[in-house]
């Protein structure tokens, strides 16, 4: 039997282990190597997707924003913790019979990540990688006006039912981010190694087993202080 969890204890265990991190980070990049250590707020845009077999999907676009951490590490790295919270949009299609489109849903989120960043050129140009706690809501219909679309590939599955998504998962992340010392702007894609879809297969669908990996590209600037 599977386990529900609870995204908000969940947000809480988050943000108190980012307030950690986020002292060691000071404390080390201070006694160990140099004085180096950057506090700053981030904000842009999301490109987000699921790629699956099991689902018409269209990428949306959506939202972050956020606080993050930058101090130097050793040698030419840097380590990047922070916590970020973002607004996804996708879009699945379905179809009343006389009507087919995309019908739009919503994610909220938020995330913690653990990244290294190696120094190409130092507090100019780096690049980065790593993972990242993603704890998100259920995906959620935009309007009741589409509850009972059935969507494409299927006889019963409707738009309702398949808001009930996976609430924990793990992303791996890379990008670049260039720019001065207090500016940057970052491009990052994210991939999801968790199947977000894997809670619908709970569920008495026509369908056992939904398989599904996220697909977001965030564009976004740091102010740091």
């Amino acid at each position: 039997m599977r386990l529900k969890s609870n995204p908000f204890m969940s947000l809480k265990t988050l943000s108190f282990v980012t307030l950690l991190l986020l002292v060691f980070q000071r404390s080390h990049s201070q006694r160990n190597y140099d004085d180096y250590n950057r506090i700053g707020f981030t904000g842009g845009v999301t490109f987000f997707d699921i790629m699956t077999s099991d689902l018409v999907t269209e990428q949306g676009t959506g939202f972050t924003g956020g606080f993050t951490t930058r101090g130097a590490f050793r040698n030419n790295f840097d380590l990047i913790y922070g916590i970020s919270f973002y607004g996804s949009k996708i879009g699945v299609q379905g179809s009343s019979g006389m009507d087919t489109q995309f019908i739009n849903y919503s994610i909220q989120a938020a995330q913690l990540g653990l990244l290294g960043s190696y120094n190409i050129v130092k507090h100019h140009l780096s690049l980065e990688f790593g993972p990242i706690l993603n704890v998100n809501s259920k995906m959620k219909l935009d309007s009741e006006t589409y509850e009972g679309y059935i969507l494409e590939g299927y006889t019963t599955l409707r738009a309702q039912d398949i808001q009930d998504i996976n609430r924990i998962n793990f992303r791996v992340a890379g990008g670049l981010t260039a720019g001065i010392e207090s500016l940057r702007i970052s491009a990052m894609y994210q991939y999801g190694v968790t199947n977000m879809l894997g809670r619908l297969n709970d569920k008495d669908f026509e369908n056992k087993d939904f398989k599904g990996n996220t697909s977001t590209i965030v564009v976004a600037a740091v102010v740091y202080f």
